[in-house]
């Protein structure tokens, strides 16, 4: 079999850990981006995956066996959501058809498959957890469908296999990463040991008492390899988690350990980090000054948005990976070790102190 991969959005969260796992097993692998990083055993390669014409020269003649695709840009409307992100995916699949080299695609979306996009996240009739694949799809627009739509399309037309993965939310490191859970925590809690803060959990009763679940990006990646290389794993939808369940009144006392940190008493009030940070940019490049830190621009670091929308749904989340165990991916990942960690990963490269 033919090891070459592509994977869009290379130094994403997903992108970054999948590069890793790939490059471990002897692949050779094209990180397609923009504006490549710097990453070991990488070939950059520089596109714009909404210019046709940029994507077809700078992959002309890479004949890529499988490719990876992570990427998304967020958009301020479901509607434009589908539109770009659609696009993207269909144009890396048009380019790369003329060659006719591709053996198999794999598509990351996630849980939002489940729960609905941002406008309607976590709203109506929602299907019952532990979420299962053969739930299928809500009565509502969703990028992650339209996604989907585009590789099932050019599946048929050049005859690939394709599988589409969909974990919950990612631990992982990347600088830059618009849903960022892991390094948000990690940023807050330096903040409030920095500041004397208290270290308080902003979600709701429902997240702090009920059960949840979470993805590795290593896991995940090793996910991704093994589904594209097991001839029983072709043509399916995954869901892809951890393989444990935990509830945040115990993970964030882990967390705040970690950081010797007291945590402060959840009383119930929703104390959202949007609002929590919202001031914070400045003490950031105090501490990133004090420790000489790589990256003193808050931004580039956190995303309280998006780790206030996951611990402010009022259901419990819990994913079902029966399809995958029966398949034989039996990997197993403890969520607060994966945790720890990412923190010792942002330590060693200077991202927190």
């Amino acid at each position: 079999m033919t090891k070459k991969a592509l994977i869009v959005g290379a130094s994403g969260i997903v992108g970054s850990a999948t590069a890793k796992v790939l490059g471990d097993d002897g692949w050779q692998v094209l990180g397609l981006s923009r504006t490549p990083q710097q990453q070991t055993n990488v070939t950059p390669v520089a596109a714009d995956l909404l210019d046709p014409a940029s994507l077809s020269k700078a992959l002309a003649g890479l004949d890529p066996s499988h490719v990876f695709i992570s990427s998304w840009l967020r958009q301020s409307t479901e509607a434009e959501n589908i539109r770009v992100n659609s696009s993207m995916v269909r144009n890396v699949l048009d380019a790369l058809s003329p060659a006719g080299s591709v053996k198999h695609v794999a598509l990351v979306t996630g849980l939002k498959h489940y729960l609905g996009p941002f406008e309607n996240y976590g709203k109506g009739a929602l299907p019952q957890t532990p979420f299962r694949e053969e739930q299928g799809r809500l009565e509502v627009d969703n990028f992650y469908y339209a996604q989907e739509d585009e590789v099932f399309a050019a599946a048929a037309r050049d005859g690939f296999t394709w599988s589409v993965h969909r974990p919950h939310t990612i631990v992982g490191k990347a600088v830059g990463n618009a849903m960022n859970m892991g390094t948000t925590l990690a940023v807050y809690a330096a903040i409030c040991k920095h500041t004397g803060r208290p270290f308080r959990f902003p979600g709701v009763e429902m997240q702090w008492e009920g059960l949840t679940d979470m993805t590795s990006a290593n896991l995940l990646a090793r996910h991704l390899l093994w589904a594209s290389t097991t001839p029983g794993a072709a043509n399916g939808e995954f869901n892809v988690v951890n393989g444990d369940v935990f509830r945040w009144k115990w993970m964030w006392s882990r967390i705040a350990a970690w950081f010797e940190l007291e945590p402060a008493t959840f009383d119930g009030t929703v104390q959202p980090l949007e609002k929590q940070m919202a001031e914070d940019a400045a003490i950031w490049r105090e501490i990133a000054e004090r420790h000489n830190l790589a990256e003193p621009d808050m931004n580039r670091l956190v995303s309280p948005w998006h780790t206030d929308a996951d611990l402010g749904r009022p259901i419990e989340v819990v994913t079902d990976m029966s399809k995958s165990r029966r398949l034989g991916f039996l990997e197993y990942q403890p969520t607060d070790d994966a945790f720890f960690d990412l923190f010792e990963d942002l330590r060693a490269n200077r991202l927190i102190p």
